[in-house]
């Protein structure tokens, strides 16, 4: 498998950070719109689809730690470019359903309903702060920097694996209120 070589440069780094600042602040502005784009009936499972893309992201997260754990780095980076994929298809799909969707509210009561909004608004959170260590971990894996790597590694791994395991938790959650 051939592989992509970045060069190390300032303007990667500078690049990673109007992106991470982008990518949260683009979300909030569609999902700010209240005329909601009539993309069509396809567009009701995408909350499905993202949690199947969750799930998977989960598994290969882990697979992907095994990996690197048994120091078969090319299968780490296969199985973690992967990851990193299914990420940016989920922002995809999460944009084009909220973009074309009202949200659901959650209906749970009782205990339930705090345990809900905790994982949500954790998740909503991380999500967002993810996604700087998470496209320096790529970019350092890619152009070789493998300490700095390691360093973005430190904190990028547990937050998006709490991210994708709260994400597909949040789905179980409020999938029984979708319409």
């Amino acid at each position: 498998m051939e592989t992509l070589i970045l060069e190390k440069s300032a303007k990667y780094n500078r690049l990673i950070n109007v992106v991470a600042v982008l990518i949260p602040v683009v979300v909030a502005v569609l999902l700010g719109i209240r005329q909601k784009v009539d993309l069509g009936e396809w567009t009701r499972v995408l909350p499905h689809v993202n949690g199947v893309i969750n799930t998977l992201t989960s598994v290969l997260l882990m697979v992907g730690w095994y990996f690197i754990k048994q120091g078969n780095i090319a299968a780490h980076r296969r199985t973690m470019t992967a990851a990193f994929v299914l990420g940016s298809l989920f922002l995809v799909s999460y944009v084009l359903y909220h973009l074309s969707n009202e949200s659901t509210s959650f209906g749970g009561e009782g205990f339930i309903r705090p345990v809900y909004y905790f994982l949500l608004i954790s998740h909503i959170v991380l999500s967002v702060v993810v996604v700087w260590f998470v496209l320096r971990a790529v970019y350092f894996a890619f152009s070789n920097q493998i300490a700095e790597h390691r360093k973005a590694v430190k904190w990028a791994f547990p937050i998006w694996l709490y991210v994708s395991v709260t994400g597909v938790i949040v789905y179980l959650l409020i999938s029984p209120y979708y319409q």
